[in-house]
């Protein structure tokens, strides 16, 4: 690690162990374990992406205090996937996140910023990133979504909205329109597997390219263990 480097990371923890970031992260994790809890959606995945953010914003030389705040709060409002206001939700968090900041003494100017890359963040809202902190929080969200911990938090989400695992006369969605609600494997065709090439920064897309090959090889896995022969299972 660089002296540059080693000055951002001490930069860093100081903000980490600064009581306006312990009260705003508090205020995130309240919100998180309120039930029921989306395990997509929880403390562990706060912690991952805050990590991550702090990891790439480093090495990309962002500003820290608006990163870090805008990863502690990017899903302080949490829509479900299903729900129709989903392509809100960032606009929500963003909204919801200024008198969080507020009262914890962040400045005008933070806020505005750290507000805005809240609502740059989502993938679901399509927005493209205005500042480097907004692209770093994009990359950090995303990388959540891909690599192992991205096929553990699909499937937990289809589980929570009932989806099946996969269409067993279409796989990959060759001759139907893909439908990530009836089925988790259209998720990684629709989304999950146009991430890694979508990054924002070099670091990041550094960090996703072994992810993106992860998942590449669970759906092939996945497709060879499905069932070779029709089983006729109508009890009618």
């Amino acid at each position: 690690m660089t002296v540059t480097a080693e000055a951002h990371l001490a930069a860093g923890q100081r903000i980490l162990a600064s009581a306006r970031f312990r009260q705003i992260l508090s205020v995130a994790v309240e919100h998180m374990r309120e039930p029921p809890v989306d395990t997509a959606h929880d403390e562990a995945h706060l912690q991952r992406v805050i990590s991550a953010a702090l990891e790439i914003g480093i090495s990309e030389g962002a500003d820290l205090e608006v990163l870090l705040a805008a990863a502690a709060l990017h899903d302080v409002i949490n829509v479900p996937k299903n729900h129709p206001d989903r392509a809100l939700a960032s606009r929500q968090a963003a909204e919801a996140a200024r008198p969080i900041l507020e009262s914890a003494g962040y400045t005008e100017d933070e806020v505005v910023l750290v507000a805005q890359a809240i609502l740059e963040h989502s993938f679901s809202a399509g927005h493209a990133p205005s500042s480097l902190e907004s692209a770093i929080l994009q990359d950090a969200d995303r990388l959540d979504s891909i690599g192992a911990i991205g096929v553990a938090r699909t499937a937990a989400t289809a589980a929570r909205m009932g989806s099946s695992f996969y269409c067993a006369d279409d796989f990959s969605g060759a001759a139907r329109e893909l439908d990530d609600r009836l089925y988790m494997a259209d998720h990684f065709y629709r989304k999950l597997l146009l991430l890694a090439d979508r990054m924002n920064t070099g670091t990041a897309r550094a960090m996703a390219a072994q992810r993106g090959q992860f998942l590449k090889a669970y759906l092939e896995q996945l497709e060879t263990e499905l069932p070779k022969f029709q089983i006729e299972t109508s009890l009618s």
